[in-house]
């Protein structure tokens, strides 16, 4: 068994580019279910719209890369209304089968032959990225220390997708301490009770629809510059499962509980992956494929995720009362 590579690896997933892509799609999340009590169960249509919008401007319109940027982005905005208009008046039931539903039909208008000529079907789109990686300012080169070493292309995305981070973090710490922040948590905690003082509250909910789209939809970027291409099948609904599984491990509406949550859970799948890929060669599981390494390592982080819930459903970082959908 390598040790030195299983420590390496895991070590490096602590800040890789799927930590990264993760976290910025679970802090959309918490801002709509942590601290709104939406279920936005289409997350990763977000992500979806806005990597696509970034490809297809750049390789089929041929426009700049910042044009392919604000594309992705308006994308998102529209996507949040188009799915808010019809749903955020209605229970919140209603708003997790709209959006889960419009998330498997985005991924299939994506892969579809019928538009293959645009979004390049099952394979997607590539050759993208050129823009992004032209305004590298590292030279060629690794950089980094002991294990802890990436090239410079890695380096660039890394340092872009943590100042992201950063700034969501920023923005959502500053928006919840606000007045508006604090009207999204009376929203989740007794609607009735903010209605009956006069707010809008199918206005504050599309706000905080559209503020947690277009953060995940940074996830989305991210993606598709990190590994130059965007593919559909990439923005399934696990997609959205796993950034909730980020958001309650590391607790909801707390603002660095979906980084920490990101970390955590990237670290466990590589570091469970390594050790098990490591026992099956050296023979030490011979009832095991190498095969079953993959179906095998989530299952086991799933069982450690379902003792966390029965044993701290709060999650690391969280509080009880943050994860109710209807605290009444």
């Amino acid at each position: 068994m390598d040790w030195v590579t299983i420590i390496s690896t895991t070590v490096k997933a602590a800040v890789g580019v799927e930590t990264v892509l993760y976290a910025l799609a679970a802090i959309g999340i918490n801002v709509h279910f942590g601290y709104t009590g939406l279920l936005n169960f289409g997350q990763s249509a977000f992500m979806a719209v806005a990597g696509y919008g970034l490809a297809v401007t750049v390789t089929v319109l041929g426009l700049p890369f910042w044009i392919g940027i604000g594309v992705g982005l308006l994308a998102a905005v529209l996507l949040a209304i188009v799915l808010g208009i019809p749903t955020l008046r209605l229970r919140a039931d209603y708003l997790a089968i709209v959006t889960i539903a419009a998330a498997e039909i985005i991924r299939l208008v994506f892969r579809s032959v019928a538009f293959k000529d645009v979004f390049g079907g099952s394979d997607g789109q590539r050759g993208f990225s050129e823009g992004f990686y032209a305004l590298n300012p590292l030279p060629e080169g690794d950089y980094g220390f002991g294990w802890f070493t990436f090239n410079h292309r890695v380096t660039w995305v890394l340092l872009v997708g943590w100042v992201l981070i950063g700034l969501s973090c920023l923005i959502v710490y500053l928006l919840m301490k606000s007045p508006w922040g604090r009207v999204l948590k009376a929203i989740r905690e007794d609607e009735d009770a903010v209605r009956s003082l006069g707010k809008n509250i199918f206005s504050y909910k599309m706000q905080s629809l559209i503020l947690g789209g277009v953060i995940g939809s940074l996830g989305g970027f991210i993606y598709g510059l990190a590994f130059a291409s965007v593919q559909p099948d990439i923005f399934g609904t696990e997609t959205t499962f796993f950034a909730y599984t980020i958001v309650i491990l590391g607790g909801a509406a707390r603002v660095l509980g979906p980084v920490v949550g990101s970390m955590i859970f990237w670290v466990l799948l590589v570091l469970v992956n390594g050790l098990l890929s490591g026992a099956v060669e050296a023979g030490y599981l011979p009832f095991m494929e190498p095969t079953q390494v993959g179906p095998v390592r989530f299952l086991l982080v799933g069982v450690g995720l379902v003792l966390l819930l029965v044993y701290r459903p709060q999650g690391i970082f969280g509080d009880k009362r943050e994860i109710a959908i209807d605290a009444r």
